[in-house]
C-alpha cells in the first residue's frame, strides 16, 4: 500500500510537470512563425497555374490553391537592393536612402542599409524569436580591399560580407552579398569572419533548400533556440542570369518543346535580331531554373509539414522583380514592363487566411506591416513604417483598397531624376524625366493591350491629367524629390 501511494504520488507529479510544461508549449505555439521565400529575378507570369507562360511549376500551383495569390502584386522599384531595403524596413527608397543597387560606385552616395532601421526583423529578434538568413543578402557597400571573389575587381565590387552588426536580428546566418555563379555558390556562415568565405559544390537553391530544411528540424538545437517561434528567409538567386548554371535534370523538361512554341508573344523580337536572339537563347534555361527553384520550395514545404508546423507558420513566396529577357528590347529588370515590374506573391497562412485569388494593389513596403499585425504584432509596428497593413482585409476580404502603386527609376547619383510611374488594376503610366529635365509620357491599357506595344498617352489627356493627380500624391506622400525639379 505505502508503495502504491509513492508510485501515485511520483506519477502525480510527473503528470503535473508535464502539463505545465505542455501548457507553456502550447502557449507559445500561439505564435506564428514565418517563412519567407523569394528567388531573384522570377517573373510574376513564370508559374503554371498562371496560365501565361509554359513553365512547369508544381509546388507553386499547389500553394497557391492554399494560400492567397496577388495577382496584381509589382516590385516598385524592380532591382535587387531597393527592393531588399522596402522589404526589409517598410519603406519607400528615398526615406532609406536606398535609392540604387549596392555596389562599391553606389557606396560612394551612402547606398547600402542602415544598420540603425529597424526592420521586422529586429521587431522579432526583440520579441524573442529564432531568425535565419540563407542566400543573397545584397543590402551592404562593398569597401577595400575588396573581397576576393570572381564579381569583385580590384577597381569595382559587387560582393560584400555583412559584419553580425549589420544582420538585423538574423542570428543564423549562412549568406553572401551578391554573387551570380549559381553552380559553385560562396556563403560566410554565422561566424565566417570576412576573409574566411567558402563555395560549395552544389546548386544555389538546392543548398540553400537543404540548410532551411535544418533550420526547420532543427536537429541537437543547432540552428534555433528550441521552444522559440522562428522566422526564416531564404533568398535564392536563380533564376537570375546567369541563367545556363542550372543543373541538367531540370534543363533536360525542357529540351524537345520547339522554340517556336516559346515565343509566341508579340513584344519578343523576331528571330535574327539582337534581343530576339538573346530571348530564345535563354528562356528554356530560365524556365529551367524556376522549375528547380519550384522544386526546392517544395522540399522546405514538405520539412514544414513533417514538423508538424505548417498550420502556425505563415509562408511568402514572392521575388524581389522580374526579368524581360530581351522583351521590348531590356536585357532584364529596371523599367516599367510587366515582365520586369510583375512578381509573384503567394502568402498561405492555414490557422487564419482563406485560400483565393486576390487583386489587392499591394506595394513591397505593405508586406512589413501586414505580416506583423497577422502575427499579432500590430501595437509593435514603428511609426516610421510607411507601407500599410492590409491584414484586417486579407482576414475579412473586405475593407478600403488602394487604387495604385507606385512605380520608379533612379539614375545613380541623381535622386530627383529618372522616371515615377503609378499602376492600377488596368492602366501603366510613366513620366520620364530626361537629362535635361524634359520629359516623356508613357500610358498603356493594359486590358486591351497586355504586352505594352502601344503608347496611347497623346490621345488620352483625360485619362493622363488623373493619373497624374495620383502620381503625385504617391510623390507627395514618399517625400520623392523628384517633385522639386
Amino acid at each position: 500500500m505505502n508503495f502504491l501511494r509513492r508510485f501515485l504520488g511520483v506519477a502525480g507529479i510527473c503528470i503535473l510537470v508535464f502539463s505545465l510544461v505542455q501548457c507553456k508549449q502550447e502557449k507559445q505555439d500561439k505564435r506564428p512563425n514565418l517563412l519567407i521565400v523569394f528567388p531573384d529575378q522570377m517573373r510574376g507570369h513564370a508559374m503554371g497555374f498562371v496560365g501565361k507562360e509554359p513553365v512547369l511549376t508544381p509546388n507553386l500551383d499547389k500553394f497557391a490553391k492554399e494560400g492567397i495569390y496577388f495577382s496584381h502584386a509589382v516590385s516598385n522599384y524592380p532591382i535587387c537592393s531597393p527592393y531588399r531595403a522596402m522589404l526589409m524596413t517598410g519603406k519607400y527608397p528615398h526615406s532609406t536612402n536606398m535609392i540604387s543597387n549596392c555596389n562599391s560606385k553606389s557606396g560612394e552616395f551612402g547606398i547600402e542599409l542602415d544598420a540603425n532601421e529597424e526592420c521586422w526583423s529586429d521587431v522579432l529578434h526583440n520579441q524573442g524569436y529564432s531568425l535565419g538568413y540563407i542566400g543573397k543578402w545584397h543590402l551592404d557597400t562593398p569597401h577595400k580591399p575588396f573581397v576576393n571573389t570572381a564579381n569583385n575587381r580590384p577597381d569595382f565590387a559587387w560582393n560584400e560580407w555583412a559584419p553580425p552588426s549589420r544582420r538585423h536580428g538574423f542570428s543564423y546566418w549562412h549568406a553572401y552579398g551578391t554573387y551570380d555563379y549559381h553552380l559553385r555558390p560562396m556563403y560566410w556562415d554565422t561566424d565566417t569572419p570576412r576573409d574566411s568565405f567558402f563555395y560549395v559544390d552544389q546548386w544555389g537553391p538546392e543548398h540553400e533548400a537543404d540548410k532551411a530544411i535544418s533550420f526547420i528540424k532543427n536537429e541537437y538545437e543547432e540552428y534555433r533556440e528550441k521552444g522559440k517561434p522562428f522566422a526564416l528567409v531564404v533568398s535564392m538567386n536563380p533564376p537570375h542570369t546567369g541563367y545556363s548554371l542550372v543543373p541538367d535534370k531540370y534543363k533536360e523538361l525542357y529540351r524537345d518543346i520547339p522554340i517556336d512554341s516559346l515565343v509566341k508573344k508579340p513584344n519578343i523580337s523576331p528571330a535574327g535580331t539582337k534581343w530576339g536572339d538573346h530571348y530564345r537563347k535563354h528562356i528554356k534555361d530560365y524556365y529551367a531554373a524556376v522549375t528547380g527553384v519550384d522544386e526546392q520550395f517544395g522540399r522546405i514545404l514538405k520539412a514544414l509539414k513533417e514538423q508538424g508546423l505548417e498550420d502556425n507558420t505563415i509562408v511568402v513566396f514572392t521575388s524581389d522583380h522580374g526579368d524581360c529577357i530581351g522583351t521590348h528590347e531590356f536585357v532584364t529588370k529596371n523599367n516599367y514592363f510587366e515582365e520586369a515590374f510583375h512578381i509573384p506573391l503567394i502568402i498561405r497562412y492555414p490557422q487564419k487566411l482563406e485560400p483565393r485569388t486576390d487583386e489587392l494593389l499591394l506595394s513591397v513596403p505593405d508586406l512589413y506591416p501586414t505580416l506583423l499585425e497577422l502575427m499579432g504584432m500590430e501595437n509593435l509596428i514603428p511609426d516610421e513604417v510607411e507601407g500599410i497593413s492590409y491584414a484586417d482585409y486579407l482576414l475579412s476580404g473586405e475593407g478600403d483598397m488602394p487604387s495604385s502603386q507606385l512605380y520608379m527609376k533612379i539614375p545613380l547619383g541623381q535622386p530627383a531624376k529618372g522616371d515615377r510611374g503609378v499602376r492600377n488594376k488596368r492602366y501603366t503610366y510613366v513620366v520620364l524625366k530626361m537629362e535635361d529635365d524634359k520629359t516623356d509620357v508613357v500610358l498603356f491599357d493594359r486590358q486591351k493591350d497586355p504586352y505594352q506595344l502601344n503608347n496611347i498617352a497623346k490621345e488620352n489627356k483625360q485619362l493622363v491629367d488623373e493619373l497624374n493627380s495620383e502620381l503625385l500624391e504617391w510623390l507627395n506622400k514618399t517625400d520623392d524629390p523628384w517633385l522639386e525639379k
